[in-house]
């Protein structure tokens, strides 16, 4: 055997063994950090690679190896110019060659992943002949770098089944919060929509009865969307259910949730609120409308806007003001509830569904079952927004009282 044979023969054992080491690391499914490790090792090593750098383009470009190369001399590579090659390019033309011979760059899928930057190629050989001394340094970059950007994509998808699986439990706690049944009597009917922006969200309505002569119902839209939201209402519903064991005084009721709100959210999560108390004996409605949306309440023929009330909850302690509205001489009347989610519908125009739109539709609805109500709002919403998606939680609660 020549010495060029026995040479050649060296080194594809070496490549070989380079191979096997490299593939037994993956199989083993040892972290990025070690793959690295083992890549440089080897080129350096057992390859005799003399100067290296290898750039991965993550959200950003990121040295992982280098070797034989002074950093000052790595600041002045201008990796953004080397972004549309393909393959292994010499740079004899290029600024990088006072330092570098060759660059090569590694795809998956047509994706950039990394730029291999190495100098002092004379020494190196290739593993066929005929082949570019730096073929089997392009395919062993390969097949760590796309070993590696396969357990990037592994990790991701099992983030991401981990949080579906949380949202999941998120939207099965939430509905929680809802009433189980809504009244369906001959005096008394409530229907209420939930259509959340992301799978769980922020808006929050509830039907509470107090005795056989009173019942309240409220809705509310905390700032924000998603899982912070939806926890934040989930907290505002516990503290609202303990209050209305304790009290149905409206006053106490806004003054306390607003305390709390305020605590536990440090001025920076506020909540929109409407509450409304009906004493049947009375035939009277207290309500308070906190930085809400005006209700509309429909009585002897006519709409009313319910406004009256105070700011948001949770932004200010103590409260800047707050008046609780009243309404007497109700012994049959419609009210309607909903959240900002339906008046800030958008169409294609980018205009707005708004107030005025809404409170035509319930002049012409007049005082009809709440659960057509509902189903008629929620179908002109879809028709006017078209194509283009909801921007935020949307709920709908209309109340029918007939005493």
């Amino acid at each position: 055997m020549s010495i060029q044979e026995s040479i050649s023969s060296n080194l594809k054992e070496l490549e070989l063994n380079a191979l096997l080491e490299v593939t037994e690391a993956i199989n083993n499914n040892l972290p990025e950090e070690s793959l690295y490790k083992i890549y440089h090792f080897t080129l350096l090593a057992n390859l005799k690679v003399k100067k290296l750098a290898l750039y991965v383009l993550g959200d950003k470009w990121e040295k992982k190896v280098s070797f034989g190369i002074k950093e000052k001399d790595l600041e002045k590579l201008n990796l953004t110019s080397f972004e549309n090659i393909s393959g292994a390019v010499n740079l004899y033309n290029s600024k990088a060659a006072d330092v570098f011979d060759n660059v090569i760059a590694v795809h998956h899928k047509d994706r950039l992943l990394a730029l291999v930057f190495v100098g002092d190629v004379s020494g190196m050989r290739s593993l066929d002949k005929g082949k570019s001394s730096t073929t089997f340094l392009e395919a062993l970059t390969n097949i760590i770098l796309v070993a590696i950007e396969n357990k990037k994509l592994a990790r991701k998808q099992l983030e991401q089944e981990a949080i579906r699986k949380e949202l999941e439990i998120a939207q099965e706690v939430q509905q929680f919060l809802f009433p189980k049944e809504l009244p369906k009597t001959d005096k008394l009917i409530v229907d209420a929509v939930y259509r959340p922006h992301h799978n769980v969200g922020g808006d929050y309505y509830d039907y509470i009865p107090i005795n056989e002569d009173k019942f309240m119902v409220c809705i509310a839209d905390v700032s924000g969307k998603g899982i912070p939201a939806a926890l934040m209402m989930s907290n505002f519903q516990a503290s609202l259910r303990t209050l209305v064991r304790q009290t149905d005084d409206l006053d106490k009721i806004v003054r306390e949730l607003n305390y709390q709100l305020y605590r536990s959210g440090n001025a920076e999560i506020f909540i929109t609120f409407f509450i409304m108390l009906y004493d049947r004996n009375k035939k009277s409605l207290n309500y308070a409308n906190c930085g809400h949306n005006p209700q509309m309440l429909r009585y002897k023929g006519e709409i009313e806007s319910l406004s009256t009330g105070t700011t948001v909850l949770g932004m200010f302690d103590p409260l800047p003001f707050l008046e609780i509205g009243r309404v007497d001489d109700l012994s049959s009347f419609c009210l309607f509830c909903y959240t900002d989610g339906l008046t800030e519908t958008f169409d294609s125009k980018n205009e707005e569904f708004g107030e005025e739109r809404l409170f035509n539709l319930l002049n012409k609805l007049k005082c009809s079952d709440p659960e057509y109500v509902n189903k008629t709002l929620l179908e002109e919403a879809e028709l006017f927004r078209g194509q283009e998606p909801y921007r935020d939680d949307l709920t709908l609660l209309a109340v029918k009282v007939n005493e």
